[in-house]
């Protein structure tokens, strides 16, 4: 089996000693989709989340971590996060604003500490995959690990 390097996401799990596995996929670059990779995985949709960034019209920069068959709700992003309206950050600021690409946006490790919202929905089982910062690695990891490390609110976003 190939060595798997770290990710800068994988090295601040270890630090706090939270207990996460890397799981290698194929990166296919005309999917990014999540659903590509939980088909990848193996694993069901609603356990593999994606890392949105938005900008609130008043607190700036913030991350919600939905299951990879949800949308967004950007009323609801905005209501949470204590903003009026939201949108998703644009692709060329992504990079410079988290230090992540597209399709390998981890909620671990960005930056800047930014506001976190993670969905409900994650409480519902005993992991979920997030981006571990890189395409083609994600991290398998308790949701209250997560959503502890993070410091998220977990609340309604889709």
């Amino acid at each position: 089996m190939a060595k798997i390097n770290k990710t800068n996401a994988a090295r601040l799990l270890d630090r706090a000693k939270i207990d996460y596995e890397l799981v290698p996929y194929e990166v296919d670059e005309e999917h990014l989709a999540a659903t590509h990779v939980a088909e990848q995985l193996g694993e069901d949709i609603r356990q593999v989340f994606k890392t949105l960034v938005l900008r609130g019209d008043r607190t700036g920069v913030f991350v919600c971590v939905i299951p990879g068959d949800g949308e967004v709700n950007l009323k609801a992003a905005a209501k949470v996060s204590g903003n009026k309206s939201a949108e998703m950050l644009h692709m060329k600021e992504l990079l410079p604003t988290t230090g992540y690409i597209r399709g390998g946006c981890s909620p671990i490790g960005m930056k800047k500490s930014f506001p976190t919202y993670i969905h409900t929905s994650c409480m519902e089982f005993a992991y979920i995959y997030v981006s571990a910062g890189v395409r083609g690695l994600q991290l398998r990891i308790a949701p209250q690990d997560l959503v502890r490390f993070v410091a998220a609110t977990v609340c309604d976003l889709l």
